[in-house]
């Protein structure tokens, strides 16, 4: 059990039948009444960020996420297939489970699956992947004095704002979190 005093970021809680994780929390003690904490909780199975109150005596149940490193392998239909490196057991999960957090991952790369109680509710991805172009405009030279961007599809599908310079069939970087371009990849 952990108390609402207890709160830290990144401290997972179950909370209401659902488990969340802390972005934030405030300690407050206001000049009348008691002291209580506010907090900004992210619900990790639908990705919800609501802000609850709570009294630094309430207790709630401290959730232990299980973080596993797999190999992402393949895809058929709703279907994904992942498989544990040690001990090559296979899982498949729903696509409603994964939503686009795939969307930059290539068959074969490492991801990290999120389990809890047993039950898959999420996937992490490589912070950062290197994928090649596989559709764009042409690139102009010396046309960036504004930083302006064009539309290109990378080889997941997935579709990325690159500066005007970049061609079809390079090596790009990409935050996976955001979906937004570092650089080219020196190849």
């Amino acid at each position: 059990m952990i108390s609402a005093s207890e709160f830290r970021n990144g401290a997972t809680i179950e909370y209401e039948g659902d488990i969340f994780v802390v972005l934030e929390f405030q300690h407050v003690k206001p000049g009348k009444g008691a002291a209580f904490v506010r907090t900004k909780i992210k619900n990790l199975k639908t990705g919800s960020v609501v802000e609850r109150t709570f009294r630094p005596t309430e207790k709630m149940p401290r959730a232990h996420i299980d973080r596993l490193d797999m190999q992402y392998l393949y895809s058929d239909g709703d279907l994904f297939h992942f498989m544990n490196t040690e001990s090559f057991e296979q899982i498949a999960v729903n696509a409603s489970e994964i939503g686009d957090t795939l969307k930059f991952v290539k068959e074969n790369e490492m991801v990290k699956i999120l389990s809890y109680e047993g039950e898959v509710f999420g996937i992490e991805p490589p912070l950062f992947v290197e994928l090649e172009i596989t559709e764009t405009e042409p690139g102009f030279a010396g046309n960036t004095a504004q930083g302006a961007t064009k539309p290109a599809t990378v080889e997941t599908g997935a579709t990325v704002n690159v500066p005007l310079f970049i061609n079809q069939g390079e090596i790009i970087k990409i935050d996976t979190r955001t979906g937004e371009y570092l650089g080219r990849v020196n190849g």
